[in-house]
């Protein structure tokens, strides 16, 4: 409605302009100079009244193709969500543009919500404001509200968002990641998680003489909940001691080894306390009889094998599961595109008091083999369907009991250093945290992930620069050369 507003004014002013070019002045003597000043004062009153209007709907028009001025859909939805003031001080160095642009930005930010009180100071005239808040370092911000008060050095305003969200929590949830069967560790290097083997490379435990990498797996999700305000820590499974009372939720991701009974008993207590879990697992991972009977009473069925998909893969790998349609839940819900190199079937196991849904699956040609590595071999008897790939459950195990959230996805590597920060895993992993945790309801937002910049080409844009570079290109000189040594001879 502003820009409506500023657009109509903007309309009014050039007519005005392109109306006084054509009026003339009739009269004579002091009648008119009476009509010239009639005329003056007139233009004069419409542009301070165009003016007011202006001022009082203001509005922000940003004509780039990348909005490059406009603040991000995710940081001003968190801005428009608030429900209590928040004091926000944004210290920069005027000199520096990276600083003066985010300013202006979270001065957009301020215009949202009359509860965002946002000030813009500059250090080097202003360093009296800047020492009252112990602010040392440029393009930091200060965000304060009524119980808590903390820094962010950034120029993105997405960081500064997820600041407000921190300072906005009342409880710090704790996100428990499991450990003692070979899962992802979440110390690690933030780069690469793979497999080293014998004479091949790979994203899966497949061949012979595998050596998984030290150091790799789940650093950058780790990273990303503890920049939405949660907090991560490590749980072993360990039979005859109950799982932590306050993990919010327990992620377990890539275990290799298989549980013994007693652990799975541990997990049946943590979800009849109304816990909340997320199980990853790879296709190679042998589940255990009891883990799968208590899966399965909590709402899913893991099956065996690994999925094929013809049609809807990412790249040139068939076993690398591209997904574009999803279920309308709170995990998936306005996702984006999402892979999966190497997954397994999920099947939802609904009962009485379980509530189940299949979040995403692979296309209807899909199929599921037993050796991947010889898997053209299996298609040709396969059975053709769509397989699911992931499940959420939620319900109670007994009445009266309280209830728990479950997620089951077949296959782990999505979350992993090497595939997270890409298209819309990282979303999808988030989102099922928060749905853990309850906060589905809260404005979602994806911290920053930094990667190194990457290029990804088609099979049809690999083929053109082929014949671009390899053959037009060098056979253009070629045919200039020879001809120039024709014309030579002559």
């Amino acid at each position: 409605m502003s820009t409506l507003w500023s657009l109509g004014c903007l309309a009014a002013l050039l007519v005005l302009f392109a109306a006084a070019l054509r009026l003339r002045v009739y009269g004579a003597g002091w009648r008119r100079w009476v009509l010239r000043a009639g005329v003056i004062g007139g233009a004069l009153t419409a542009t301070l009244a165009a003016n007011v209007a202006v001022y009082r709907h203001d509005a922000h028009l940003d004509f780039t193709h990348e909005q490059a001025f406009t603040p991000s859909r995710e940081a001003s939805d968190i801005v428009r969500s608030l429900t209590e003031p928040v004091q926000l001080v944004y210290f920069f160095q005027k000199a520096n543009a990276a600083g003066r642009g985010t300013a202006t930005m979270l001065e957009l930010l301020g215009r949202l919500n009359p509860l965002l009180d946002v000030e813009a100071v500059d250090i080097d005239r202003n360093p009296a404001r800047a020492s009252a808040f112990g602010v040392q370092l440029y393009n930091t911000a200060v965000i304060v509200t009524g119980t808590h008060r903390l820094q962010v050095l950034t120029t993105d305003d997405r960081e500064i968002a997820l600041g407000i969200l921190r300072a906005l929590r009342r409880s710090q949830p704790v996100v428990c990641f499991a450990t003692g069967h070979g899962e992802y560790d979440i110390d690690n290097f933030e780069f690469h998680t793979h497999f080293e083997g014998s004479s091949t490379h790979s994203h899966n435990a497949d061949g012979i003489a595998l050596v998984q990498m030290e150091q790799h797996g789940l650093g950058r999700l780790r990273r990303a909940i503890e920049k939405l305000g949660l907090e991560s820590r490590k749980v072993e499974f360990r039979p005859g001691r109950p799982l932590p009372p306050d993990c919010a939720a327990l992620v377990d991701a890539n275990p290799r080894t298989p549980h013994i009974p007693a652990e799975a008993d541990l997990l049946r207590a943590y979800l009849e306390r109304g816990g909340n879990y997320m199980l990853l697992v790879e296709p190679d991972f042998p589940v255990d009889e009891r883990l799968g009977t208590v899966l399965a009473e909590a709402g899913a069925r893991i099956g065996n094998g690994v999925i094929v998909d013809p049609i809807d893969h990412y790249f040139t790998d068939e076993q690398m599961i591209a997904v574009t349609k999803y279920a309308n839940h709170p995990v998936t819900r306005a996702q984006a595109l999402s892979f999966y190199p190497g997954a397994r079937p999920v099947e939802p196991a609904p009962r009485d008091g379980i509530r189940t849904v299949a979040l995403f699956a692979s296309s209807a040609q899909s199929y599921v083999v037993q050796d991947r590595a010889r898997y053209r071999e299996e298609a040709a008897s396969a059975p053709k369907r769509s397989y699911v790939l992931a499940v959420a459950a939620e319900g109670r195990f007994a009445s009266g009991a309280p209830p728990y959230r479950l997620i089951v996805v077949g296959d782990a590597d999505f979350a992993s250093n090497s595939f997270f920060p890409y298209l819309a895993n990282a979303d999808i992993a988030l989102a099922g945290i928060s749905w853990l945790l309850r906060e589905d309801r809260l404005p979602s937002l994806k911290p920053p992930i930094e990667v190194l910049p990457t290029v990804t080409l088609t099979n049809a844009q690999v083929r053109w620069i082929f014949i671009l570079t390899v053959l037009l290109l060098p056979g253009g000189v070629a045919l200039t050369g020879f001809g120039v040594w024709l014309w030579r001879r002559r």
